[in-house]
């Protein structure tokens, strides 16, 4: 019989509670024998036996182990066994090392990023340093991406800045104001004012290129090495910088900086991971990511003994082999991980024995994620009841919360806060938070150490769960009270109404003094401007008393004559805008500049649905007028188009009204009858009269080179292609009545899949859904069918929807997959719901084109339904209730029929290609239409051709009051 465990105190603090649930869960498994578990946990049974022993904390890996053999729940116990640490640390906070040793002296940074002071004892980052400095020695821009924790800050001040040595560097974060934070470093190396040099900055992006370039020319060697920017901390541009036109200066003066031929900067961006798709969104920094950005990756095990154990023999310190295994098993291929690691080395220094680092010493730090929560318990164990709610206000207020992404820290100036003389409370928990190395204090700037403290302290953790929605509100709070006191406590920019009820609940703790003014300014003010109003609104009751035994005769008896004036005004003005509408159409190839005049006098006139589509219409932009085939990558910011003479030509649209041509191809033999772009914008696909798909690279749309050409295999016309979404398949729809499928995982070698059958007649449009498990085809035959291509080797149709009247020419897919969108010669279109692709529904039907309806899309936001037809009108349906669409406008294109229609990425814009083969760019949005008209006016409107379109109106000209300089009428 195997002997019994050691009983346990029933009254022996954390470490013993944590014992005893280890052995009750053993209990629930049917107390197995510690020999059983070893074999189902691969620890030792002495390891085992000692997690439930109660005598030391087991790691987190061997807790897991534990609790895997016994079938427990390992999310629920890794959270048991981090609380327990941290109960551990506030329990032993009375026996915590002594920490008035200079931090000098400690041979690890703890939380902190490596300085260019701390060269010589970074080390493990060698390979990555190398790699950083040859680029920015080929290269003038570096974009370095790493996940929270993974040495960027360290590698780019420690590591690449000492191998530049002698040359002059700008180091900072941004902010929120990063425009303004490169001005006043630029001026302290420049040696002159900060204020110009911002407003410079502001207005001209090649200032940061231009004071650099001055301030080399006065150092003594004036042609010796660059000027080195680092931006550290890139992401608070999204986080804390809340004005995008400064966002977007700063962007450009840095790139402008790099990039521009006679630069004498070296620019270096280090950015948080989870902040790349917000890079994206940048346009200038898109087109330079492709050949800047490097990634940072975990340490190797190499790299990750390097890093412990040379600081410590550079000190004279020695490390215990059993710890080095622990921390690099416990570090290696963890992303983020190295300021935890630097922090768990420097607590067990704190703990060394004589000159070595043992194991023990790391475990009564806490271990790995333990010691950080430790340090941080202890800190807050010595705090006063009045100190730990301060120490909570003031963590939460050095957190921005994420938006989509993790929580990030957030730099606070010293006056942002309360009292902060030397004998405040407020001032005795920084000074032991600093201390603590929690917090940084620098000038006047006060923020978290590192950003690893907000996932590893759980007391910091429940604060932000527990308090989140009032500390958005806070926030902006803060923002809007930092605003007041900069325009000298402007009474306009006080919260009044809904913003400021919402914010009365805020506990009153937790808002400094100047916060509370703010609050109190507020509510005087509200209370002050509601009296002021019930003062008016009184008397202006006693006014209209008086007025309206006037204005009832007045009224009876210019009533009826008024009535009848308006009746013929109105009658009379709708006639003569309707005219001008349809002759500003008429005019819109011949002068555009009286077209637009006319047709925004008209909406002046009247303001209606026909004259607001006939505005629209007249500004669209006429880009080529002989095209075959386009596409649209799926952000909407590219073109491709395939011309008469079979080139295909590549456009940047990211300005609709600005297009730009990136680059052309001339391989294709014959033009193009369809085109389609992979998802990730990078291949484009294509099928001409000869019935061979070409593929071509335009990963660089300004130089786009073929991959492969391969024979289809269809007997007749090919009419459509589409890539699925992961951009593996390819589907060709064909008037031989087949679709084909095609594997393009490699576009330079594609092969044929599986031929589908099962239309009757031509084939014509085919699209996949954007899960890429369903493909979608339309027919002469009146249906569209529904294919399973989850496997497309074997492609079994699943639904035939049948409630056309004609030949199907278009489908559409909404961006969530749950919508179908058909378009036929019938001259309908209709939504079907596709949730469950086996039981499709019928939804709405769209009726109003007067010829077939030869192209369907959805607004990338999903509300809106986009229908061009043979009758060579666009029709816009606000399609949110997806049973009864609406039509909310309609253009009309004077080329003829209407082939294709497009969304792009900017917002109501479109691109049509019409059936004489004529590209036109489109703003649907009306109040766009309105404000950009007088763009297209060259000579105002005489008094002549007004007296002609607007006989009996007086003349005003609508554009008269604007010229290019000042755009608006």
């Amino acid at each position: 019989m195997p002997r019994g465990e050691r009983p346990l105190d029933a009254e022996g603090g954390p470490l013993l509670d944590f014992a005893a649930k280890l052995r009750r869960l053993r209990e629930q498994a049917g107390s197995p024998t510690y020999r059983d578990l070893a074999r189902r946990a691969h620890y030792s049974i002495a390891t085992l036996s000692g997690a439930a022993g109660g005598r030391q904390l087991p790691t987190l890996a061997v807790t897991l182990a534990y609790v895997r053999a016994c079938g427990g729940d390992e999310q629920e116990w890794e959270l048991t066994w981090r609380r327990t640490v941290a109960a551990c640390a506030a329990e032993t906070v009375g026996a915590a090392p002594d920490r008035t040793i200079e931090a000098a002296s400690a041979p690890y940074a703890g939380l902190a990023s490596f300085q260019e002071a701390d060269a010589d004892t970074f080390f493990g980052r060698e390979n990555l340093t190398g790699k950083l400095v040859e680029h920015l020695k080929k290269k003038r821009l570096l974009v370095l991406f790493g996940a929270s924790g993974s040495g960027k800050s360290s590698v780019l001040r420690a590591g690449v800045l000492p191998k530049f040595s002698g040359t002059p560097a700008l180091v900072f974060t941004p902010g929120p104001h990063p425009l303004e934070e490169c001005a006043i470093q630029l001026a302290a190396r420049a040696r002159i004012t900060p204020g110009p040099l911002y407003a410079e900055l502001a207005a001209e992006p090649r200032t940061l290129h231009r004071v650099a370039r001055q301030t080399l020319a006065r150092s003594p060697n004036p042609t010796d090495g660059d000027l080195i920017v680092i931006v550290d901390q890139f992401e608070e541009l999204f986080t804390l910088c809340r004005d995008a036109e400064e966002r977007d200066a700063f962007v450009t003066s840095l790139l402008h900086a790099a990039q521009t031929p006679d630069s004498r900067c070296r620019v270096a961006l280090a950015v948080r991971s989870d902040f790349y798709t917000h890079c994206t969104r940048l346009p200038g920094l898109v087109d330079a990511l492709a050949d800047a950005h490097i990634p940072v990756g975990p340490m190797t095990i190499d790299e990750l003994r390097a890093a412990i154990v040379r600081p410590a023999v550079r000190a004279g310190l020695t490390v215990e082999g059993a710890l080095l295994a622990a921390l690099t098993a416990a570090a290696h291929g963890r992303p983020g991980t190295l300021p935890l690691l630097s922090h768990a080395l420097l607590e067990t220094w704190h703990r060394r024995r004589g000159n070595a680092l043992t194991l023990a010493g790391f475990q009564a730090a806490g271990g790995f994620e333990g010691a950080l929560a430790q340090t941080a318990e202890a800190f807050h164990s010595g705090l006063s009841d009045t100190q730990q709610r301060i120490a909570r206000q003031l963590f939460l207020r050095l957190i921005a919360l994420g938006e989509g992404t993790e929580d990030t820290k957030r730099r606070v100036p010293r006056h942002e806060l309360d009292d902060t003389s030397d004998t405040s409370d407020t001032a005795q928990v920084l000074e032991q938070a600093t201390r603590a190395r929690l917090l940084t204090v620098d000038g006047d700037r006060i923020e978290i150490t590192h950003e690893a403290l907000i996932s590893c302290w759980p007391r910091l953790g429940r604060w932000l769960s527990e308090d989140r929605d009032q500390l958005r509100l806070h926030r902006a709070l803060t923002e809007a009270t930092a605003v007041w006191e900069s325009l000298h406590r402007d009474p306009d920019t006080l919260y009044r109404g809904a913003r400021l009820a919402t914010v009365k609940d805020l506990p009153k703790e937790a808002l400094t003094a100047r916060e509370s003014a703010f609050l109190d300014a507020s509510e005087t003010a509200e209370r002050t401007e509601a009296l002021r109003v019930r003062r008016r609104v009184r008397r202006l009751r006693r006014l209209v008393t008086a007025l309206i035994v006037l204005l009832v005769c007045a009224v009876t008896a210019v009533g009826f004559a008024v009535h009848s004036q308006q009746t013929v005004t109105a009658q009379r003005n709708h006639v003569l805008a309707l005219k001008a509408v349809d002759t500003a159409a008429a005019l819109r190839t011949r002068d555009r500049s009286l077209a637009a005049q006319l047709a925004l006098a008209a909406h002046h006139l009247e303001s209606n649905a026909a004259t607001r589509n006939g505005l629209s219409s007249v500004l669209s932009r006429t880009l080529d007028s002989h095209t075959h085939a386009l596409a649209v990558t799926r952000d909407g910011r590219t073109l491709a188009t395939a011309r008469d003479d079979g080139s295909l030509e590549l456009w940047s649209l990211a300005d609709p009204q600005r297009p730009t041509r990136l680059g052309a191809i001339d391989d294709h033999a014959d033009s193009a009858l369809a085109l389609a772009f992979g998802p990730r914008g990078d291949v484009l696909a294509g099928v001409g009269r000869d019935r061979e798909m070409r593929l071509w690279d335009v990963t660089d749309p300004r130089h786009p080179h073929p991959l492969s050409k391969t024979s289809t295999g269809h007997t007749d016309l090919v009419f459509s292609l589409d890539v699925s979404p992961d951009g593996s398949t390819i589907a060709t729809g064909s008037y031989d009545h087949t679709i084909r499928l095609w594997n393009v995982s490699d576009p330079a070698r594609p092969r044929f899949l599986n031929r589908l059958t099962g239309h009757s007649l031509n084939v014509k449009p085919v699209v996949f859904s954007p899960d890429g498990t369903t493909l979608a085809s339309g027919s002469d035959d009146r249906t569209v069918r529904l294919w399973d291509v989850t496997d497309p080797l074997h492609a079994p149709a699943i639904a035939v929807l049948k409630d056309h009247d004609d030949f199907i020419d278009a489908l559409a897919y909404s961006r969530d997959g749950r919508t179908l969108l058909s378009g036929s010669d019938d001259h309908t279109a209709r939504l079907w719901d596709v949730t469950n692709p086996r039981q499709p529904r019928r939804l709405g039907r769209l009726d109003g084109h007067t010829g077939m309806v030869t192209s369907v899309e959805f607004t990338p936001d999903g509300r809106t339904v986009v229908t061009a037809g043979q009758d060579g009108t666009v029709r816009l349906w606000e399609a949110t209730d997806r049973s009864h669409p609406v039509e909310r406008a309609s253009l009309s294109s004077l080329s003829g029929g209407l082939a294709v229609v497009l969304p792009l990425s900017a917002p109501g814009a479109i691109v049509t290609l019409s059936h004489d083969h004529t590209i036109d760019i489109w703003n649907t949005d009306p109040s766009w239409a309105l404000a950009h008209a007088c763009t297209h006016v060259r000579t105002t409107i005489s008094r002549a051709q007004w007296s002609r379109h607007f006989p009996g109106l007086d003349y005003r000209p609508p554009c008269a009051g604007w010229n290019r300089t000042s755009p608006h009428p």
